[in-house]
């Protein structure tokens, strides 16, 4: 499959790009950033080509990873879709309901293939492990912890406008959904409150009655740091096991996914759901009130 990459951040270049030119069912055939140089400085060390439009490259690929900030990000995925292109998506798909809904609505008419890249949903161990823990079912809830500290020397993340403004909900919040959501089902309902270091506590309600918290920040004191899930109930307490494949791996499961076309667990329809999740929590923490969650 001929894929070409929309996006030269740091995400872009350490993952996405690295895993398009190894993998074996891919041809990498280019760039597009929107920074031209950046495009040309990725392209070079691939040895593909940098693309001066969107369009330039959409008319050379059968599909694309993109790698862009959630607010352009879903806009581009539109204009691929709307080309006839499968998009790889990355976390959140986009930051309003609206927006991804709208990309839903292009797959959907153009029929072609979506994967939203969850990083820790494909890696083997742990998709395992969410499997064998829905099946088994019994429980009554979950916690999830992120404790990032992005905000210091060197980060490059850090230097994100779009984590800076949106900050933990929005960019890590995608992670704590994708695991708790497959054991514990869709979310109903969202209570969240603010915190220290631009802390969100979240309170959701499952259907079937489940309730799980999310204590998410991207500004934590750097000996604070934590990355922890757990799941509890009939069977006791149970973790979700660390993250055994490093990021370009799980992001050419990813590709393989999309690739092959039959697995559809973190395509842009789970994708949109997380984002209504996410925008319920928002308005949650805002208003003081709890918010149901609507597609």
């Amino acid at each position: 499959m001929r894929f070409g990459l929309l996006g030269t951040g740091p995400w872009a270049v350490r993952t996405q790009a690295p895993a398009l030119a190894a993998h074996p069912d891919v041809e990498f055939v280019g760039v597009w950033g929107r920074d031209h140089d950046h495009a040309a400085a990725l392209a070079d060390t691939h040895q593909v080509t940098a693309y001066p439009s969107v369009a330039a490259l959409l008319a050379d690929v059968d599909a694309v990873a993109i790698a862009l900030p959630p607010d352009v990000q879903a806009a581009r995925a539109v204009q691929a879709a709307g080309a006839g292109k499968h998009v790889l998506l990355d976390k959140p798909v986009a930051l309003t309901v609206a927006d991804s809904q709208a990309v839903v609505e292009a797959v959907e008419v153009a029929g072609v293939r979506s994967v939203v890249f969850f990083t820790r949903r494909f890696c083997p161990t742990i998709e395992g492990f969410l499997n064998q823990a829905a099946a088994t079912g019994g429980w009554d809830g979950g916690r999830h912890t992120l404790f990032s500290s992005i905000f210091q020397p060197g980060n490059e993340f850090g230097a994100s406008p779009w984590r800076r403004s949106m900050g933990g909900l929005w960019d890590v919040g995608p992670h704590g959904l994708s695991l708790l959501m497959p054991v514990l089902g869709p979310v109903e309902r969202v209570s969240a409150v603010p915190g220290p270091r631009d802390t969100t506590y979240v309170l959701l309600t499952h259907e079937g009655g489940a309730v799980s918290s999310m204590v998410l920040t991207l500004d934590a004191a750097p000996s604070a740091a934590r990355y922890e899930t757990v799941f509890y109930g009939k069977q006791g307490w149970l973790a979700v096991p660390p993250q055994e494949a490093d990021s370009v791996t799980a992001a050419q499961n990813a590709i393989t996914a999309l690739v092959g076309g039959t697995d559809t667990r973190c395509d842009v329809h789970f994708g949109h759901r997380v984002v209504a999740v996410l925008a319920a929590a928002e308005q949650a923490r805002d208003t003081g009130v709890s918010v149901p969650v609507r597609l």
